[in-house]
């Protein structure tokens, strides 16, 4: 195997990675702090054509591979852990189901959208269906040419800010998985409407809100996937998964480089602490951790290649970068000391925002059970 990157990724890397550093670090903090949505951010991105970059060139997109998103999401996400979940979505996860599940109207409408700054959102939890996601009672009725969609989604990240939702829904009375199937929904639909926002932990730059569907009257030809379709759908959201592993990781590699660069400049008892072992250890932990996590990212993303990544792959990579990034960001704050429990600098901030990976996009426990499944067998499954 080879592990080296073409000089055209190298510059890919490079330059989100100076954009990171001179455009979204500075700002990094003041977001967290206001909660608004880096509208400025995302002009950037749009500018340096983060956006759309693995949607096909014929509608406005860079046609490049899965992993070359990765790679520009972990390189901003050492920045600004916010900025880079819009590239995630930017690229992955709802673009990913239209590129490869939707007409050629659809792809002809919405893609450019994203191109142009667009995150669309994937609306699947509700308040009784999380984990357990078949359990969703959001119903879209066939009448005509529309769909009648009513229920409620939960915990929607976008919710507001994007234009465009894939919102999972029930689209007959079978029970269980059968009834599922995705319609694309756009914000200013009649009947729809963005409901109450959640106060964050972390990545507070991007609401995570309610969905309220009244009769919200959705065009039938806005059908994405219909019913008997959530394996399509869920084959769509292992690029989600991978893409919030490369925020992880590129949170933990952001934690990590600030401990490195503070561990030689601050001095106790007449020494520059980068001398004292134990510290050196933590170092050496650290690093080994981020380039496991890195190599299982990178793995199921260059795999994928302008697919969707294998759905045992994605879990094995969002599970170890979602729980070494939780320890990487509290061992780099810990470096810190009192500094780094101050919001004064960056790290605890990394800390809260890196704590969200081993929840969203699959729970670490739900993903240990694809997991194991894929090892054991489904005769095991319960």
């Amino acid at each position: 195997m080879r592990f080296t990157l073409t000089l055209e990724q190298q510059e890919l890397q490079r330059r989100a990675r100076t954009v990171a550093d001179e455009e979204f670090r500075p700002r990094a903090a003041l977001i967290d702090q206001t909660e608004e949505f880096p509208i400025d951010n995302v002009q950037t991105l749009v500018r340096e054509r983060f956006m759309g970059l693995t949607i096909p060139q014929p509608y406005g997109g860079g046609g490049r591979p899965v992993i070359d998103a990765v790679l520009v999401v972990e390189q901003i996400a050492r920045a600004c852990g916010t900025t880079a979940r819009i590239v995630v979505e930017g690229n992955l996860g709802t673009v990913g189901a239209i590129v490869n599940f939707g007409t050629e109207a659809h792809r002809r409408e919405y893609l450019p959208w994203v191109c142009e700054g667009e995150k669309p959102a994937i609306a699947i939890t509700e308040r009784e269906a999380g984990s357990a996601a078949t359990d969703l009672r959001t119903k879209a009725v066939l009448e005509g040419d529309a769909y009648i969609l009513d229920g409620q989604k939960w915990l929607i990240t976008g919710a507001g800010t994007s234009r465009l939702y894939l919102v999972f829904a029930r689209l007959n009375e079978e029970p269980g998985a059968g009834a599922i199937g995705g319609l694309l929904v756009e914000r200013d639909t009649p009947g729809f409407r963005v409901g109450k926002r959640e106060p964050m932990m972390g990545l507070r730059g991007l609401p995570e809100g309610e969905l309220v569907f009244a009769g919200c009257r959705v065009p039938r030809d806005n059908l994405l996937v219909g019913a008997g379709g959530f394996k399509h759908l869920m084959s769509a959201y292992n690029g989600q998964r991978v893409g919030a592993a490369a925020v992880a990781l590129g949170l933990a590699q952001g934690a990590y480089e600030e401990a490195l660069r503070f561990t030689k400049e601050r001095r106790q008892f007449g020494h520059p602490i980068a001398s004292f072992q134990g510290l050196q250890w933590m170092q050496a932990d650290m690093t080994i951790q981020l380039d496991a996590a890195r190599l299982l990212v990178y793995r199921a993303a260059a795999n994928a290649e302008h697919g969707f990544p294998d759905r045992q792959e994605a879990a094995i990579a969002k599970t170890y970068a979602a729980e070494m990034a939780v320890q990487v960001t509290n061992q780099a704050l810990q470096i810190f000391g009192g500094r780094g429990y101050s919001r004064e600098f960056p790290l605890e901030r990394m800390v809260r925002d890196a704590r969200m990976f081993t929840i969203g996009g699959g729970t670490v426990q739900v993903l240990r059970n694809i997991i194991a499944t894929e090892v054991l067998g489904k005769e095991f499954r319960r």
